[in-house]
């Protein structure tokens, strides 16, 4: 095949065509007219030539082609070859060409291009179909809004109308009533005019009344005679007075309304303008609210008035009180000062200080249970500090850690059950009294520890005295009952010669039969304390500044002042400001009855408190102040009342003073303790002072008993405020000085009526006292003025005694009471005085009465009590 491409070659050019075929010429080139459109409507028509590629033999390299001598020419320059008649020309074979790396990275961009727009068409649909969406549900919306609008629209115009018409309608009718009542009464005139005119003409043809006739009008004015002007101008169109004033024009015009001139402007003007500048001038007095506490100087009044202390002395002199700028008057002076000067008073006492520490009672939705106080007390040997022993072993915390360290005189056990008891170590009953005698009793339940082979003692039934005194309930724990000659019946038979009925024979008050050594019974006596609990109903508001009461306190070296403090409401936390008594601080730390450091104490939580600033006494109050200042004022107010109290040298238990508060009305209950040197004389005086109460006042005894007056006695009347009678005995030394120490009145008798007298004057100061009229003075009306602001007063002559300001009085209106009240005021000459003696003129106004008349006597009166004596 290669020779023959050879031979092809080499074959020579010709102008004939293989087979002898005519000579032509061949377009190598196409062409064609495309038309283009441009924006804006242009088009343009342009020639596109279209040429075609050389087709190569697979194998063959390209070679040129050879052209005779005068082909070109021939041609025409056509630029196409001429076949020669050598032979026929073969076919060329063109073969497919593939794509390009580039050509093909080019149609994958392209082809996700189409996709990526095909999903943003598709995604653009979407959203546009949502958002005709919402647009059409807005445009549904609008068209609801408008629908009701449009309907409330209708609705109030159609409501409108219908008042619009109602009203109308109303009008209508009313205009008809009183068109109605204006025809009665013009026909009823009409009717009585007729009545009238008939009456005279009826009169004048009998000859006994003569009608005048009306003049003839006079002539008519000529034109030449002069208009007068006319001299009452119109009152919507006032105008000022011109012209000449005559007396024939002033009398002709006296009725008619008149004009101020100008001379009567001006002067007005002036005026106003000088009481303009005169206020410039002169400050506008200020009105203060002045403080007056029960005494107060003259300067510090003065200053509080911020009015000048001359012109405050001077207002004292007027009154009558001769005092100088130092000089201390009463509350109620300061008070006519006060206002005399159109202050306004504000009284208070030095004691208002303390009001607010405390705070408000709590709300039963804000309280929370709490664990009971509870208080064992007993006799010393009858196993208390045996059973208290037990107790704390009882104490599950304390059974874990292996012990328990006792370091305050309260602590706190947790039972199994998981409740808890607080338990107040007392050994003896000072500590209980004492806080009692303070009034501050925080136990709630008393748990008296009785041996059943020894019975009641002296000391236990001390202990059921003051357990009753403090009015808690009480639990009988009946000790020492695995001994052999135990006998827990005789125990109860003995409770009942001191009113203690146990529910064993058939009364209200528990009993347990406990063994402290064996430790039997304990649960019996837990599950009895939690159960008076829960009839006590213990609850208290933790979620409030803690309040509590001092147990115990000390001074320690290294520490300070150390108090242990049973809170009994609140939450006592480190940090807060306290005060306790006369004393206060802030709490630097809180231990627990381990010993151990905590944040807060719960209520009915005893814990051990740092950083007061001295040592307080047991059984004060202790509170949470809000601040410092507060706290610092409060202790120093209450250490002045206790140095004042002691100066007093603290007779609070005086007979003679007891007197003084029976009468006072400040006690209702007299208590006595009874001691006698024998026991009949005893129950005669006990009988004798039972007697004497009655249904107002009460005598009560709390203890009678044989036998010298000893300390327990002077404690126990001490607690209660109680004197002590003491017939043909006398008080040992240490109870003398303890009473002379506490100011305990202690009496000694040898009669026994002598008792009773004394009794008997102290309950009759007990009682209410009766009201008696006395009788002050009288005073005569001689003349009665009236007031702008007063209103009424009555000008008087005092013809009998005296008249006071502040007392009642009577009107008498012919020896007959027209009113009684009080004075609203009480003046001579333009002072306010106190009291206006016989021969003197004074000025007096009633409070709320008016009707008074020259020639009433005024009767000054004022009511005293009368104390009563018992039968």
């Amino acid at each position: 095949m290669t020779d023959n491409n050879e031979q092809e070659s080499k074959r020579p050019l010709s102008l004939g065509r293989p087979g002898g075929g005519r000579l032509e010429l061949r377009k190598p080139i196409e062409t064609g007219q495309v038309r283009q459109s441009f924006p804006h409507g242009r088009s343009k028509t342009v020639q596109v030539e279209v040429r075609r590629k050389r087709a190569v033999t697979p194998g063959q390299p390209e070679k040129p082609e050879t052209q005779q001598p005068g082909a070109k020419s021939a041609a025409g320059g056509a630029g196409a070859g001429i076949q020669g008649p050598a032979g026929a020309k073969r076919a060329p074979i063109v073969l497919p060409r593939g794509l390009t790396p580039s050509e093909q990275a080019a149609r994958q961009r392209a082809l996700k291009g189409a996709i990526l727009a095909d999903e943003e068409a598709r995604k653009q649909a979407v959203l546009d179909a949502d958002r005709h969406r919402e647009e059409e549900e807005l445009r549904l919306e609008e068209d609801r809004r408008r629908r009701e609008d449009d309907a409330r629209r209708r609705q109030e115009e159609e409501e409108a109308k219908r008042k619009t018409e109602e009203e109308a309608k109303q009008r209508v009718e009313a205009e008809g009533k009183r068109k109605a009542e204006e025809d009665k009464r013009r026909e009823m005139a009409e009717r009585a005019g007729k009545a009238a005119a008939a009456k005279v003409a009826a009169l004048s043809a009998a000859g006994k009344v003569k009608i005048e006739e009306e003049p003839e009008d006079e002539p008519k004015r000529g034109k030449t005679e002069a208009r007068k002007p006319t001299l009452v101008p119109r009152r919507d169109e006032p105008r000022r007075r011109t012209g000449k004033l005559t007396v024939s024009r002033v009398l002709s015009q006296g009725d008619e309304e008149r004009m101020r001139s100008l001379a009567s402007v001006r002067r007005a003007r002036e005026k106003q303008r000088a009481h303009q500048l005169q206020a410039l001038q002169e400050p506008t007095k200020i009105v203060r609210d002045v403080v007056v506490p029960e005494t107060i100087t003259v300067q510090e009044l003065a200053n509080r008035m911020a009015e000048r202390g001359t012109d405050v002395i001077k207002a004292l002199m007027r009154m009558g009180v001769m005092a100088t700028i130092n000089q201390v008057i009463d509350a109620d002076t300061a008070e006519l000062v006060v206002t005399e000067f159109g202050h306004k008073l504000k009284r208070v006492a030095e004691s208002d200080i303390e009001l607010g520490l405390k705070g408000e009672a709590d709300a039963a939705e804000t309280q929370q249970p709490r664990p009971p106080v509870v208080t064992i007390m007993g006799h010393v040997d009858h196993g208390k500090t045996s059973l208290l022993d037990a107790l704390r072993h009882t104490d599950v915390a304390a059974g874990e850690a292996g012990g328990i360290t006792q370091h305050i005189g309260a602590y706190q056990v947790t039972l199994a059950s998981g409740e808890k008891i607080t338990f107040i170590d007392t050994p003896g009953h000072q500590a209980f009294t004492q806080m009692r005698a303070r009034g501050a009793t925080v136990t709630d339940i008393v748990v008296l520890v009785v041996a059943a082979d020894d019975g009641i003692k002296e000391q236990t039934v001390e202990a059921i005295r003051h357990a009753k005194a403090a009015k808690v309930p009480i639990i009988v724990a009946i000790n020492k009952v695995d001994k052999p000659d135990a006998n827990p019946d005789k125990v109860r038979q003995e409770l009942l010669q001191h009113e203690i009925v146990v529910e064993k024979m058939s009364g209200d008050v528990l009993d347990v039969e406990v063994s402290a050594l064996k430790k039997t019974g304990l649960d019996k006596l837990e599950e009895a304390i939690l159960l008076q609990a829960e009839i006590l109903d213990l609850k208290s508001n933790p979620d409030r500044p803690a309040e509590g009461v001092v147990i115990e306190a000390k001074l320690e070296r290294g520490r300070g002042a150390v108090a242990t403090v049973l809170i009994k409401r609140g939450t006592l936390k480190v940090g807060d400001i306290f005060v306790t008594g006369s004393e206060w601080g802030r709490v630097r730390a809180l231990l627990d009855d381990r010993g151990a450091t905590i944040d807060s104490a719960d209520p009915a939580m005893p814990v051990e408190v740092q950083g007061l600033n001295g040592v307080p006494l047991a059984g004060d109050d202790f509170t949470v102040a809000a601040d410092e200042g507060q706290a610092r004022d409060i202790a120093a107010f209450r250490q002045r009342r206790r140095r004042e109290q002691q100066a007093a040298q603290g007779a609070r238990g005086t007979l003679e003073q007891m007197f003084s508060q029976i009468a006072a009305g400040a006690a209702k209950e007299l208590a006595v303790v009874v001691k006698s040197d024998v026991q009949g004389s005893l129950e005669a005086i006990v009988g004798s002072l039972e007697k004497l109460s009655g249904e107002e006042v009460k005598l009560r005894v709390l203890h009678s008993a044989v036998g010298g007056i000893n300390e327990s006695d002077v404690i126990l009347a001490k607690a209660s405020a109680a004197v002590i009678v003491g017939f043909n005995v006398r008080a040992n030394p240490q109870a003398r000085d303890m009473a002379r120490r506490d100011g305990v009145e202690i009496r000694y008798y040898s009669i026994i009526y002598d008792v009773i007298d004394d009794m008997k004057k102290a309950l009759g100061g007990m009682m209410a006292p009766t009201l008696r009229e006395r009788f002050l003075g009288n005073a005569t009306i001689r003349e009665v003025f009236t007031m702008s602001k007063a209103g009424k007063v009555a000008g008087c002559m005092v013809t009998e005694g005296s008249v006071r300001r502040g007392a009642r009085v009577r009107l008498l209106r012919d020896n007959v009471v027209v009113h009684e009240g009080s004075l609203k005021t009480l003046k001579r000459f333009k002072d306010e005085v106190r009291e206006v003696k016989e021969g003197y003129e004074c000025g007096m106004a009633f409070e709320n009465y008016q009707d008074i008349q020259v020639g009433d006597v005024i009767e000054c009166f004022e009511m005293e009590e009368v104390a009563r004596a018992t039968a």
